[in-house]
């Protein structure tokens, strides 16, 4: 379902520097034009702001609650790293905010998001909007998103990446999702400060 948006964001990122390839402390997204302002609403059906996010790191994932497979996979291990965090590294774990942006605003209300992201962490913001912001806010993350119908409704292909943003909103790198909670714990344990 996904694998087209997983294969472009895949190719996107292998265009960059490695992890640490480019100088001790180098980002490998340093410069890529990545994140934007935007206003969104919360699970709590409050309107939020990236402003509202200044100073704390930022896991940002695109995807949506009807998601049959990767959104939940995906969601899963970024639950259990920052669960992992929190034991074992509990100052880092407060620095960082998930948030999951749904491209499924059709569905995907307030109330459908607050159910959802209950099931990964606590700290997990869903944040939705209207179709134009939801629009908005994926052209400035550099995802790709589309209704593809199904018998029985439609399911929401999408680009599958988590970009770790700075405490000044800036791109820093995307976790390997493609690997354990482990290794998303180290690449946020190598980042941030």
């Amino acid at each position: 379902m996904n694998s087209m948006f997983r294969i472009f964001g895949v190719a996107a990122l292998l265009a960059l520097p490695a992890c640490g390839a480019s100088g001790p402390g180098e980002p490998p997204l340093a410069g890529a034009r990545v994140g934007g302002p935007f206003t969104l609403t919360n699970q709590d059906g409050k309107t939020v702001t990236d402003a509202d996010f200044a100073g704390k790191y930022r896991i940002v994932y695109f995807g949506y609650t009807y998601c049959p497979d990767v959104c939940p996979t995906d969601l899963t291990k970024i639950g259990a790293a920052l669960r992992t965090l929190d034991k074992q590294a509990p100052r880092i774990a407060q620095k960082i905010v998930p948030l999951f942006i749904s491209v499924d605003p059709e569905r995907d209300t307030p109330a459908q998001l607050k159910q959802y992201v209950g099931n990964f962490h606590p700290r997990l913001v869903g944040l939705t909007g209207t179709p134009q912001a939801i629009a908005q806010v994926a052209k400035e993350y550099a995802i790709a998103y589309m209704k593809q119908p199904t018998p029985s409704g439609y399911l929401m292909g999408h680009t599958e990446v988590a970009y770790l943003m700075g405490p000044d909103g800036k791109p820093i790198t995307s976790l390997p999702l493609e690997k354990d909670p482990k290794a998303i714990v180290a690449e946020l344990e190598h980042w941030v400060r």
